[in-house]
């Protein structure tokens, strides 16, 4: 399963957190709302999610994450057989 870079979904994080910021200050700004709703939608795309919220806790999970290969441990597992 191909999976996004995290340094993208980390930038679209803040991205989106400084823009929900803006549109809670200034609700009738439509080009606000619009940046904010496209950077939803992108979220919902590379995190395969159907709803902002769902996207946004999907998207901090997964930057949260340790590196990819390895787990809470630091072990490494390849085809979901542990190598320690």
């Amino acid at each position: 399963m191909l999976l996004p870079d995290r340094t993208t979904i980390d930038r679209l994080l803040r991205t989106f957190r400084a823009q929900e910021r803006v549109v809670l200050t200034t609700p009738y700004d439509l080009a606000a709302r619009r940046r904010f709703e496209d950077t939803a939608y992108t979220l919902c795309v590379l995190m395969g999610e159907r709803s902002a919220r769902q996207a946004v806790h999907a998207a901090e999970r997964y930057v949260a994450q340790t590196a990819p290969g390895f787990g809470v441990c630091g072990s490494t597992s390849v085809s979901g057989v542990s190598a320690d």
